[in-house]
């Protein structure tokens, strides 16, 4: 590091691209004659790679390896990685020492300590410096596109858009007679999330067949509760049928993860909902099943925090051809109101029409192709919009009482395009058991 007063004279810029921890975390898939390993970069982690926060900007580095035995030229489709990635230079340039903004922060300054003034060429030569050596060193880094000979590896950057918690990927590579698509779904560090519970005290983990499922569908909660159970929350409208990695895989495309409630996440909240602007974790509250707080919160998020689809799952001790079952709630929230219920006397505002909160769910699933079989079995209980029940907070809802019961698809465990299976009625149900 430079002594202070040459600090001062100069523009800082001391990138360290030979420091790759992220490297560890490599998640690998193989298909078509095709090796390919991503990891994606921390907020810490591209300070140091690249010399500039970059998630301040918005953006985020992946790093992509690519290894060609497929006997033919293959290419990189850079648009399914993100529809709206960044080029080298054009992330290089958001990035920039901004000349215009250090001329008016001197000029202000140099107007109060006037002996600053001297400083300021070359504070403005070494930023166009800098600025050259960041452009030099996003291009050197990133991914060189183009055909990727057989028997050829590449690696390098992609500059995408910035996610927090999981970020889930499609590569799709094209050659001359295939196209082969790379589902990824990767951990990013920094992202407080709750962690997982033990499930040891809901009896030991037994696999069930459909039919057993669905007969256990009707003997659970038809609602979550409050922490002592002595009052009824939001309908318990879901079955998911997949393991954890899966379930983040199949939502992680649309869907966030909410932070743990802390102070911090309280503060960007509290920010968030003053300024009317989004929050894409936001925390949720707590609800509780057999005693037990969610395992996962997922939300889709507006352009409002008073405005989200929020997700809460429970794991099971029960298995489905060896994939866990969880059961879950969604709702719409929609507004804010006032309560005397909570703490800080304000509530998000729920769709009362919980039954289109969980056909979105299905479609959103279906959607991204992510859905193996579907179908309605009953569960929580019916509950018409003329007489409608209540949450925890007051809210009404109404619901035809069914739950839908959601078989996620490993698409991108096979590394290999699975068009979705038909959405099944309760009809032709039985015919799949």
């Amino acid at each position: 590091m430079r002594p202070r007063p040459l600090r001062w004279l100069t523009t800082n810029y001391h990138p360290d691209p030979s420091d790759r921890p992220f490297l560890e975390r490599l998640k690998q898939q193989q298909a078509a004659g095709l090796k390919v390993s991503v990891a994606v970069l921390s907020d810490r982690e591209s300070v140091k790679f690249f010399g500039v926060h970059l998630a301040r900007r918005g953006v985020q580095p992946v790093w992509i390896e690519v290894e060609n035995h497929s006997g033919c030229g293959q290419r990189l489709d850079l648009y399914s990685v993100d529809p709206c990635y960044y080029t080298p230079l054009e992330a290089a340039s958001i990035n920039h020492f901004s000349v215009g903004r250090r001329l008016l922060s001197f000029g202000i300054l140099g107007w109060l300590f006037l002996f600053l003034l001297p400083l300021l060429p070359s504070k403005l030569i070494t930023a166009r410096n800098a600025n050259r050596r960041m452009s030099a060193l996003f291009k050197e880094h990133a991914l060189r596109g183009g055909t990727i000979p057989s028997g050829t590896s590449r690696s390098g950057v992609v500059f995408t858009s910035l996610d927090e918690g999981l970020k889930s990927l499609v590569l799709r590579f094209v050659s001359e007679s295939d196209v082969a698509s790379f589902n990824f779904s990767l951990e990013i560090p920094g992202l407080l999330i709750r962690p997982m519970q033990e499930v040891n005290d809901l009896g030991d983990v037994r696999d069930v067949t459909l039919a057993e499922l669905m007969r256990w569908s009707v003997d659970q909660p038809q609602c979550t509760t409050g922490k002592h159970g002595s009052r009824d929350g939001d309908p318990l409208n879901l079955l998911v049928v997949g393991n954890r990695d899966l379930v983040r895989q199949c939502f992680g495309t649309r869907w966030d993860d909410a932070e743990a409630i802390n102070w911090a996440t309280s503060l960007k909240t509290a920010k968030a909902f003053l300024l009317d602007s989004a929050y894409r974790y936001s925390p949720v509250s707590s609800l509780y099943v057999h005693g037990r707080v969610q395992d996962l919160a997922l939300q889709r998020a507006r352009a409002s925090i008073n405005e989200r689809v929020h997700l809460r799952l429970w794991r099971s001790c029960l298995t489905l051809e060896g994939n866990t079952v969880w059961i879950g709630q969604v709702s719409r929230d929609i507004g804010v109101r006032f309560t005397l219920k909570t703490w800080n006397l304000t509530t998000h505002r729920i769709d009362p029409d919980v039954d289109e909160s969980r056909d979105y769910v299905v479609d959103s699933l279906a959607d991204s192709s992510r859905l193996s079989k579907f179908a309605l079995v009953p569960g929580c209980g019916s509950s018409p919009a003329d007489d409608p029940r209540r949450n925890l907070t007051g809210d009404p809802y109404f619901t035809d009482g069914s739950r839908a019961l959601l078989i996620l698809s490993a698409t991108g465990d096979a590394a290999e395009f699975v068009p979705s299976a038909p959405l099944l009625d309760n009809s032709d149900w039985e015919s799949c058991g």
